[in-house]
């Protein structure tokens, strides 16, 4: 993989504002940092992804219209599409969300089920280093190796869901938790349970049931998940000033943010820090 190989290979994705980056090239495979930058609440003209592709939140949330279902997407989850899928999107949110999309031309390797898929924080970490390594400079065998082992990561273990629900619960049930996710990316994830029930005009317990059995996890859990990945993100940019991260994303303090993040990934956000930026000195921001 070399500076010349990313240069002749073209971001083939929706067209629209925003930036589209090659990271790293294999014959049959791309890997490419965007940026969107459309904004608003109206969803924009479907386009069909050229080829198989895993695309990979890694800031930022909006609504994503994939075959006529819609689910909010942010950084716990990715989607993995093939050629002829139709998709749309909308940010009502705003718009600055960036992602990481693996796309295929050839045989896939490591084959994801399509659809939805949630991100557990040692795939999110692998992705994370991924993009680091891109930006630092690999060699094609390990940007094979990193990317089979992303996508090894991301293989689910169980299915999603309960499998008694009727079609029509699910699709109520994914929307409330798709509201919910969206209300705490609005309020920078600090809204209690009880405030987070009312902005979804459901009673707390209600909620957390639902959300346990869309996702998996609590909705406590998942807050942490989105504020771990969102310091995360912030690192990877060159942040340096923990305390201030910790401020920003609504820890009680810097202690409780490395409690936290060691509790996720086994390691302190120092440590991280080496790995996200690559090895690149970090410029002093937070």
């Amino acid at each position: 993989m070399t500076g010349d190989d990313c240069a002749m290979r073209r971001w083939r994705g929706p067209e629209g504002p925003g930036e589209g980056h090659c990271l790293g090239v294999l014959p049959m495979l791309s890997v490419y940092d965007i940026r969107c930058g459309v904004t608003g609440r109206d969803y924009g003209p479907a386009g069909a992804p050229p080829a198989h592709q895993v695309i990979l939140g890694r800031s930022g949330g909006y609504l994503r219209r994939v075959n006529g279902v819609e689910t909010f997407a942010d950084v716990t989850g990715a989607l993995v599409t093939a050629a002829g899928d139709e998709m749309q999107v909308a940010h009502p949110l705003g718009g600055g969300d960036t992602y990481t999309v693996v796309q295929w031309d050839g045989d896939v390797e490591v084959r994801l089920p399509a659809g939805e898929l949630r991100v557990p924080d040692a795939a999110d970490l692998a992705h994370r280093a991924l993009v680091a390594a891109c930006r630092a400079g690999i060699d094609g065998f390990e940007l094979a190796d990193r990317v089979e082992g992303l996508m090894l990561a991301l293989l689910p273990v169980a299915p999603d869901g309960p499998g008694a629900a009727r079609p029509a619960t699910r699709t109520a049930h994914r929307k409330l938790v798709g509201q919910a996710a969206a209300a705490l990316h609005c309020d920078g994830y600090t809204l209690s349970l009880d405030g987070l029930a009312a902005e979804v005009n459901a009673s707390a317990p209600h909620l957390s049931r639902v959300f346990r059995e869309v996702t998996g996890e609590s909705v406590t859990a998942y807050r942490n998940r989105l504020r771990i990945r969102a310091v995360l993100a912030d690192l990877s940019d060159g942040a340096t000033n923990l305390r201030t991260l910790a401020a920003r994303y609504g820890f009680a303090d810097q202690s409780h943010l490395n409690r936290v993040i060691r509790r996720h990934l086994g390691s302190a956000p120092s440590d991280l820090r080496l790995v996200l930026q690559g090895g690149r000195r970090s410029r002093n921001r937070a």
